[in-house]
């Protein structure tokens, strides 16, 4: 299974950006969006260090707190522990 990450660009340099998501910070190539229109401030869902997608904030906050149940359940299975 193959997983993108949603990151919020912080600083563009040509082809490489700067970008964030959850206090983490990581350089990533924008080279596969050179046909966009792509500014600091926009979020892009990262793939092995390549931004694949430009996205809206609301996605990136969606595919967030999706990934964050998957955690959770996961962490619950594995403690056999649950909130409910």
């Amino acid at each position: 299974m193959c997983l993108a990450i949603p990151m919020q660009i912080i600083e563009i340099n040509g082809f490489n950006a700067r970008c964030e998501a959850k206090g983490v910070e990581r350089d990533v190539s924008l080279f596969m969006l050179q046909g966009d229109h792509i500014n600091t401030g926009d979020y892009v869902m990262v793939h092995i260090g390549y931004a694949i997608q430009k996205v809206e904030p609301e996605e990136a906050q969606t595919a967030w707190e999706l990934y964050d149940e998957m955690l959770r359940l996961e962490q619950e299975q594995l403690t056999g522990n649950s909130d409910a």
